[in-house]
């Protein structure tokens, strides 16, 4: 495990790591999300990179401020040692519910659309087995992971042609087809898909060369926004406007029309290997839980990765309705909105109190 913050992260691992926490679930997902917009929605992903990399400035300016202090530990060196612990307590409930919300989702999916009728509890542990044992190597073992993901799922982009072969190139246009209100609906839910590059501010202590971070981070999200304008530039052509509104999941409906010999159920063999994404995801927020009880309680320990997949299940396994449970993930992602503005925030206090101390 990081008992110190050694410098162990390259260039290449700071672009996977935020590139494949970026993806997720939200790419399975993402052309119903955007649904709001109908066919204009395949220039959004643009729009999310721009504004994306906008507010990664203060993420980087701030954690180049503190080269060597994550995220918790700037809060208490900026807000105090109360004010301080007590949103990092914050921080690490965020990300133990967006843990369980990640888990629980896939699950969910594979329930729906693999294994109908059958229990699932022996796969939710092997799946939090499976990502305690990539947490427990530390960030540079997570951040590894990332990069094999990558090479393993990339590819399977090329399932995207035949929906270019059978769609509507003409859906395409026009491009501004949408009122106000749909416009912040679409934009509401689709910039979920973006969530994760704020992990940056956690793992940042641990890159090698800091003041390249911006660039890296930067490179990772327009890894993702390239695959992101590819589903919705093929979801836009392929599916109806009903469809992109109706079906919660289109990119396993549009590989479906894959035709391989000797394959079958193309829908089925994605979800199999969306594992992987699914794992990385699910593996920044289990470390970044187990980095923040560190902080609280001053003492680096593996017990919290345990402690924190017992928890996961518990809160999973908790007999409240489904209805319920969705509420609670659905407003633990409207955090991640301001985990994005927090820094901003922060910075703006650590000027303050750096004009404070060149006036005295």
């Amino acid at each position: 495990m990081d008992v110190t913050k050694k410098k162990v992260l390259n260039g290449y691992h700071v672009i996977f790591l935020v590139q494949n926490v970026m993806i997720g679930m939200s790419l399975l997902s993402l052309n119903n999300s955007l649904s709001a917009v109908g066919y204009s929605q395949w220039w959004f992903p643009i729009l999310f990179g721009i504004i994306a990399n906008i507010t990664l400035i203060p993420m980087v300016w701030l954690s180049l401020q503190y080269k060597d202090d994550d995220l918790f530990d700037i809060h208490e060196k900026l807000l105090g040692k109360w004010i301080g612990k007590f949103l990092n307590t914050f921080l690490i409930i965020y990300a133990v519910v967006l843990f369980s919300a990640i888990i629980q989702h896939y699950l969910d999916l594979i329930q729906i659309s693999v294994l109908p009728e059958r229990k699932i509890t022996g796969h939710l542990i092997l799946f939090i087995l499976l990502t305690v044992f990539i947490v427990k190597g530390g960030i540079k073992s997570l951040a590894r992971f990332c990069i094999l993901t990558f090479f393993l799922m990339g590819w399977i982009v090329y399932f995207l042609r035949w929906g270019i072969m059978y769609g509507e190139v003409s859906h395409l246009l026009p491009l501004f087809n949408f009122s106000s209100s749909e416009f912040w609906e679409a934009f509401r839910n689709g910039y979920n898909s973006m969530i994760g590059y704020e992990f940056l501010m956690f793992f940042f202590p641990y890159i090698i060369h800091p003041q390249k971070a911006f660039k890296h981070a930067s490179i990772g999200i327009w890894i993702t926004i390239l695959f992101y304008l590819s589903v919705t530039i093929v979801g836009a052509m392929y599916f109806s406007e009903w469809q992109l509104e109706n079906l919660f999941f289109p990119i396993l409906k549009l590989f479906q029309a894959v035709d391989l010999t000797f394959v079958e159920r193309i829908d089925t063999f994605g979800i199999t290997i969306w594992v992987f994404l699914i794992l990385t995801t699910a593996g920044a927020y289990l470390w970044m839980a187990k980095k923040g009880i560190d902080s609280v309680r001053e003492k680096n320990s593996n017990y919290h990765i345990y402690a924190v997949a017992i928890f996961t299940y518990i809160i999973i396994n908790l007999p409240f309705t489904q209805v319920m449970k969705e509420t609670l993930y659905e407003k633990d992602f409207y955090v991640s909105y301001g985990l994005i503005l927090w820094p901003t925030v922060l910075c703006i206090v650590h000027l303050v109190r750096w004009k404070k101390k060149e006036v005295v």
